[in-house]
């Protein structure tokens, strides 16, 4: 144990406790209370209001160089009438509010062509994230500092990218780099050290994380509301959500491409899971209480957080009413002096006989005065989690906090290693309890939910102006990140550094310039063998970056030689997409779409790879198209690789083959022979044996 003067014994000691806390102080927090029988008549919870639809577009900025910067602007009506309730907004201020705000850009580089096949998207700009301010920086190294230290002023700075989709493995190496640097170096210096290090890069990466989540649900809205658009190619959209998502998996950065689809598919589905258990369970519990639900929606229609309201007049009827609180984590409302005594922000609905939400003017219909409890974020696994409490601003930031105090208590105060077996067999069990109870103090789940509320409140103006603005105010002091920035402080600061982005990309020695570096790195793999390339990854990720292997070659130069690349590193993709399918080819694919890329792959088969041959098999035999199939021998003839020539001559050798095929087969193994492709020793005795058939 670094610079503690601990015994064996003691440390072991400490360990032993610190197990314990973990298993029993969540337990002791959150007791769950005795169940109560149904009240027999309840208020019908009302339908949630149509959502106002946030009017996305996209806007095309070409770029010196042959590249084109894709921005989607939205108009965020929450924050224009939080500028309205402002008392120091000027009508400049309120008129700027009204305008649409950049939220994502997305930079493709299209080597100055209009072939789709060799475009490359590179910079995910995510407007709102920014490099914070010194004593921004200062407070996030602060260990057991849980608050935010104010909002960063408008910046002529260009803005740091959240991701790099062309180089999504170097921030794994990076990531890697830096946990052996902090665990091996930085750890043995002492306390200070070891925790404030550890504190900042949580922080950090927690940043970057909530940007990240904000950049998805606003790319998922915008596929949403706007449907295919012919700026993105098929299925582009969800790629680039694929690679966001897998920022949060440690090798989520290099996952094989085949694999975003999947990922995008699996990750959607389990949300929309997620949230419709947490719907229902927050439904049926508020209901057993005598609350009233009500669900939150993004303009897309999808419900991600909820809200639960008290009827005043319920107050006298339920005093001494035992409170059914499992799941929802707040106080009982029926004895509490301070819904009595509520001076705070109140609904007025009126409901008819049937207890249903009706117009004021409705024949029959009686006023009830409802007042909010709490607010619900529907993301996370098992339960609803509690993201805002209207009676006890203390209660979601004591969550927030309480997974994280006990970690960084145990790594930078005890210094105890997750490996050590007592504290080992604690967290395991404290781990399996709160899956299994669902306890709402998963931090990266409460940081998803609460970068999605941020955006509801800026999208959603169909929530009251007052009720935003109470919500917001409580959700600022409900973070612990210093390095965050306030709602109206991020769209002030997405403008500032949009215009730095654009003026940044108009320079010949700005985005130009760093285009042509990246085309020249790209070209490293053309001529560097796989030793050589790891050796220049290592290079940078020992000098932090500072060192990016490059060649040298003309701009003209580069993009002739990334074009072909890039157009065989695309039909590769589809090629394998395609040898995935369990169909014939020709139903479940445009075949005309299929041969265009054998015939690709075969005139420039030369520089393709196993995999690619491997799809190319596969797609032989399942199809019955005899131009197509005509085409897969002929490039696995053309692809110069051991899996090509062995999959020749498995179609030569199965007799239940086409004679056709079989005989051609064997001709192009035999030209493979005489030009000395590259043949397995199994299948050049193959071709022997076939002599002058």
């Amino acid at each position: 144990m670094n610079n503690l003067s601990v015994g064996r014994g003691a440390r072991q000691t400490i360990s032993i406790f610190f197990s314990l806390l973990f298993i029993f102080l969540p337990a002791a927090q959150r007791t769950l209370r005795a169940q109560t029988p149904v009240a027999d008549t309840q208020l019908v919870p009302p339908a949630a209001s149509a959502p106002a639809q946030s009017d996305f577009r996209l806007e095309r900025i070409p770029v010196a160089g042959g590249a084109e910067l894709l921005t989607i602007f939205g108009k965020l009506p929450g924050v224009a009438a939080a500028e309205r309730m402002s008392q120091h907004a000027s009508a400049s201020d309120m008129e700027e509010a009204d305008q649409d705000v950049p939220l994502v850009t997305i930079l493709r580089d299209t080597l100055g062509d209009d072939v789709r096949e060799n475009d490359r998207l590179r910079y995910v700009w995510m407007h709102t994230y920014t490099r914070p301010r010194a004593e921004q920086r200062a407070a996030a190294a602060v260990p057991f500092f849980y608050n935010r230290v104010g909002n960063k002023g408008a910046t002529k700075r260009v803005p740091p990218p959240v991701v790099d989709l062309a180089a999504t493995g170097r921030d794994v190496w990076q990531k890697l780099f830096w946990t052996a640097t902090q665990a091996i170096l930085l750890d043995s210096y002492g306390f200070m050290l070891k925790a404030t290090t550890r504190t900042y890069r949580r922080n950090v990466d927690d940043y970057r994380k909530a940007h990240i989540i904000s950049a998805l649900a606003i790319l998922s809205l915008y596929e949403a509301q706007t449907g295919e658009q012919p700026v993105f190619s098929p299925g582009e959209l969800q790629e680039i959500q694929a690679r966001l998502m897998l920022t949060e998996k440690t090798f989520g950065g290099i996952v094989d491409d085949i694999y975003l689809q999947r990922v995008y598919q699996q990750q959607t589905s389990q949300w929309r899971d997620t949230r419709g258990h947490n719907w229902e369970l927050l439904r049926q519990q508020a209901e057993a209480t005598g609350l009233i639900f009500e669900p939150l929606e993004l303009p897309d229609g999808s419900t991600t957080h909820a809200l639960l309201w008290v009827a005043r007049s319920d107050l006298d009827a339920n005093r001494g009413r035992k409170f059914k609180g499992r799941f929802l984590n707040i106080a009982s409302p029926w004895d509490d002096r301070r819904l009595r005594a509520w001076q705070g922000y109140t609904e007025t609905r009126y409901y008819d006989a049937d207890n249903r939400v009706v117009a004021a003017d409705t024949p029959g219909a009686h006023a009830v005065e409802l007042l909010p409890l709490a607010l619900y974020g529907l993301d996370h696994p098992k339960i609803p989690i509690l993201l805002v409490d209207f009676r006890n601003a203390f209660n979601p930031k004591e969550r927030e906090m309480s997974k994280r105090v006990l970690e960084d208590v145990a790594r930078n105060v005890l210094a105890v290693s997750r490996f050590d077996l007592p504290y080992l067999l604690g967290r395991t069990v404290y781990d399996y309890v709160t899956d299994k109870r669902g306890m709402d103090i998963n931090q990266p789940s409460r940081l998803r939910a609460y970068s999605q509320l941020k955006l509801l409140l800026s999208l959603d103006a169909s929530l009251d102006p007052e009720l935003r603005h109470e919500v917001s105010q409580r959700l600022e002091h409900v973070s612990l990140n210093p390095l965050e920035n306030g709602r109206a402080a991020e769209v002030r600061l997405a403008r500032a550094q949009y215009e730095a982005l654009l003026e940044y990309a108009q320079r010949p020695d700005g985005l130009p310039a760093q285009l042509d570096r990246d085309r020249r790195a790209e070209m490293v793999p053309l001529k560097h063998t796989r030793t050589e390339q790891t050796l220049f990854r290592l290079a940078n990720t020992l000098s932090f970056g500072l060192y990016t292997h490059r060649e040298q070659a003309a701009p003209n130069e580069a993009a002739t030689a990334l074009d072909t690349t890039r157009q065989l590193a695309y039909h590769r993709h589809f090629l394998r997409e395609v040898a995935r399918t369990s169909v014939r080819v020709e139903v479940q694919w445009n075949i005309a779409d299929v041969r265009r890329s054998l015939a690709f792959i075969a005139e420039h088969g030369a520089r393709a790879d196993g995999q690619t041959a491997a799809a190319v098999a596969r797609i032989f035999a399942h199809t019955q198209d005899e131009e197509t199939q005509r085409l897969c021998l002929n490039g696995l003839y053309r692809i110069n690789n051991e899996t090509a020539k062995d999959a020749l001559a498995r179609i030569y050798g199965d007799e239940a083959q086409d004679e056709r095929w079989r005989t051609l087969s064997a001709e192009y193994l035999r030209r493979a022979a005489r030009e000395d492709q590259r043949i397995t020793p199994a299948t050049a005795k193959i071709i022997a044996e076939m002599g002058g058939q």
